[in-house]
């Protein structure tokens, strides 16, 4: 006698065979032919090609963000986009507008990289199936599937238009039409930015509370940071309730609100920032498929804090996929201009810009160019080494004089001299478009806000450090009807930089959605199910 397992399947073996041989020749007949049936149903279900790349669930320090993909198809055709303008560019070289995968690099964290192809990305497929709780799968996955086909068929459409913008004639518009060598290319970021208005959609997770979340500084050099998390969430246009609309997804936490409240002061311990991120991407992760599908890659956080990228840091799939929209646009520290964005350092004070725009024209501007600030980051000390109250048309001062306005200072010269800090984002070139003054850009490493869109070398002037001594001769050699172009160019940019509550058109929070707009066209996002 055999176990009780050998019973049950013995007993079954045994009572086929009793039988008949004709009895136990059909039921084999029927048998076979069952099991052929089954076999050509899993062929016409399983994937079509075999080049699979499988995750190891303890692959990355963010395992609950992952736990639920168990395998990543890549298609290695690429997108059928070659468009050589000026969208998703740095200052640098130009990007072109392509659908981007997500790669594996090798590395033992299982860090991914960006490459030009195509995302696509399969459902887990050896998850147990509970009839209760999904009674149709293949139903859920061609829904799926219908939802993101719809999105993406949406974006191939504006690819299709923004290229075709570059040879077409600019579309007539009564509130406002970008013209002029501000932009790189005028057409082509007016056909975007009217795209982005027709279809794109923001979806913002709810989880969280506040103050780490769904809130931030609105009063503050960090003020943009506040205001657009506020204004995304207040947002009819733009906003999505339902995250199957939804082209990108917001992580709405605050890093200027982290450093606060959770941060141990003096304690250079960046861990209690990392954990609530990680806490929460984890979160979200494990109650919605959007993260795992994309790895992230549909989804963004921004930051005005200095510590913005060490806390997109927590998790790799936030750092190396997802758009992080960072006022510490340092190349250097892993900006990367082809996904991330520039968010421009705004210093608010009163949380208005009543008050600091407009100035006078060119020729009531007496003073060559100023500068006030303390001793903060490695650029400074040498342009106060140099120019500190050493010539009255180069006004540099560590601090002005008492009864000296700041803002009037800036007003009154024709150039504002914008040092980094420590950090490579300066309030200063704000200030200084708002008050009219041509701005000169002194830091290494930084990608300037929207300079996929505009031309900051038609308005602004840069000196590399090393010819800092070398200030009042550089701008003494520009040519007087060339500063007066740039000094109209800045006036002509300044409303991509106002602050509006509610938000205007073209002004700094729709530029920054614009910039994340750019950066979702570069990524497509496929759900390769296969079904009947």
């Amino acid at each position: 006698m055999g176990s009780v397992g050998d019973k049950k399947w013995g007993g079954c073996a045994c009572n086929l065979w009793s039988s008949s041989s004709s009895s136990a020749s059909v039921k084999l007949l029927l048998f076979m032919v069952s099991l052929i049936v089954v076999c050509g149903f899993v062929s016409v279900l399983g994937p079509l090609e075999s080049n699979w790349v499988f995750l190891s669930s303890s692959s990355s320090s963010s395992t609950g963000a992952v736990t639920s993909m168990k395998n990543i198809h890549v298609n290695n055709k690429k997108e059928a986009i070659s468009d050589d303008s000026v969208l998703n560019r740095s200052s640098t070289p130009p990007q072109t507008i392509e659908a981007i995968q997500v790669q594996l690099n090798g590395t033992k964290e299982g860090i991914y990289n960006f490459s030009v192809a195509r995302l696509g990305i399969f459902p887990p497929m050896n998850e147990s199936y509970d009839p209760v709780k999904s009674p149709d799968p293949l139903l859920k996955a061609r829904r799926d599937h219908s939802n993101l086909d719809t999105l993406e068929a949406g974006l191939s459409r504006a690819r299709a238009a923004i290229r075709e913008a570059k040879r077409a004639n600019q579309t007539q518009d009564p509130g406002f039409v970008p013209l002029g060598p501000m932009y790189r290319n005028a057409n082509v970021f007016y056909r975007s930015y009217l795209e982005m208005e027709k279809q794109f959609k923001i979806y913002v997770y709810e989880e969280g509370e506040h103050p780490l979340f769904h809130n931030g500084p609105c009063k503050s050099i960090y003020s943009t940071e506040g205001n657009l998390i506020h204004g995304i969430e207040i947002n009819n246009q733009f906003r999505t309730r339902d995250p199957e609309k939804a082209h990108v997804f917001f992580l709405p936490f605050s890093v200027a609100m982290l450093v606060r409240f959770v941060y141990v002061q003096n304690s250079h311990d960046f861990g209690p920032i990392k954990h609530t991120v990680t806490d929460y991407v984890n979160i979200i992760s494990g109650k919605y498929p959007y993260w795992n599908r994309s790895l992230g890659a549909d989804h963004f956080m921004l930051s005005c804090h200095d510590w913005g990228p060490e806390a997109s840091r927590a998790t790799p799939y936030l750092h190396k996929n997802s758009i992080r929209v960072l006022c510490n646009a340092n190349t250097s520290e892993g900006f990367n201009p082809t996904k991330d964005v520039s968010f421009p350092e705004i210093n608010l004070q009163t949380g208005s810009i009543d008050g600091f725009i407009g100035g006078p024209s060119p020729s009531h501007r007496p003073i060559l160019a100023f500068f006030a600030g303390g001793l903060h980051g490695p650029i400074r000390p040498v342009l106060l080494e140099h120019w500190e109250n050493k010539d009255e048309d180069i006004q540099v001062h560590k601090y002005l004089p008492k009864g000296v306005s700041y803002l009037d200072m800036m007003k009154k010269s024709k150039y504002c001299i914008c040092p980094s800090g420590y950090e490579v984002a300066s309030p200063r070139i704000v200030e200084a478009i708002y008050a009219g003054c041509v701005p000169v850009l002194i830091s290494d490493f930084y990608v300037l806000p929207f300079s996929d869109v505009l031309n900051w070398k038609s308005f602004s002037v840069e000196v590399p450090v090393k010819d800092v001594p070398n200030l009042k001769k550089i701008l003494m050699s520009i040519p007087t009807r060339q500063y007066i172009r740039m000094q109209r160019r800045v006036v002509q940019v300044r409303r991509h930089f106002e602050v509006h509550s509610p938000p205007k058109r073209f002004d700094v929070f729709h530029m920054v959605v614009h910039s994340v707009w750019l950066r979702r066209l570069n990524v497509r996002v496929r759900n390769n199910v296969h079904v009947l």
